[in-house]
């Protein structure tokens, strides 16, 4: 008789796999980062097909096998239906899951990359928030969530609002972080620590980055 563990978390990206299957990758609350395959998906009327979808985020029943998870239910929370419909959006969403793809690992706590990636996507669906602002904290959280933000770098003349912008991403919770907004002067500023310290510390292209610069 199987086995099944749910688990929260939010679908990373998938591939297609034969005629009609999905192989998924979610980050869970419980278990990081870990993948699955969902019979079926792609078979027409299929009940995995929208949860199996990039950024789909809610409760995920799956069995346990030998070498993989099969996922047997999915009970979506939330689809971001408002990034289906926003392709800029959406290739900044799809960078953010590369980005939190490459940081997270099966078996460690990633809780807050969960969050911070669930937040992310939220903030792309506000219309009140640039999205390279929410670029920019995405960017400079997830380093400092991984333990390696330094903080202001000391060697650039930055605005007092920008220095004072740094700090606030670094030490504030994941679920206040998108409750500012800045000057057209100051975001040039964290765009530019942003992409200094990315280079830095995560040091490798990103695909999504490529179609994403591309465009904006």
């Amino acid at each position: 008789m199987q086995e099944y563990i749910t688990v929260t978390g939010i679908i990373l990206k998938q591939t297609p796999v034969g005629e009609y299957d999905r192989h998924i990758s979610i980050l869970t609350r419980e278990r990081g980062k870990i993948s699955a395959f969902a019979r079926g998906a792609r078979r027409p009327g299929s009940r995995l097909a929208a949860g199996t979808a990039p950024f789909s985020f809610g409760n995920f029943k799956l069995y346990e096998g030998r070498n993989s998870y099969t996922l047997a239910e999915a009970d979506i929370q939330n689809y971001f239906e408002e990034l289906r419909t926003d392709y800029i959006g959406a290739c900044y969403a799809m960078y953010f899951a590369e980005v939190t793809d490459y940081y997270t690992r099966e078996n460690n706590d990633e809780r807050e990359m969960m969050k911070l990636l669930y937040q992310s996507l939220r903030a792309l669906c506000a219309s009140s928030l640039p999205n390279a602002l929410v670029r920019c904290v995405f960017e400079c959280k997830a380093i400092a969530v991984n333990g390696e933000f330094p903080g202001p770098p000391r060697d650039e003349e930055l605005d007092e609002s920008a220095v004072y912008a740094l700090q606030y991403i670094a030490a504030s919770p994941v679920e206040k972080l998108y409750t500012f907004t800045v000057t057209d002067t100051v975001l040039a500023q964290l765009q530019a620590v942003a992409a200094r310290y990315m280079k830095l510390f995560v040091g490798r292209n990103f695909k999504s980055l490529e179609v994403l610069q591309t465009l904006c």
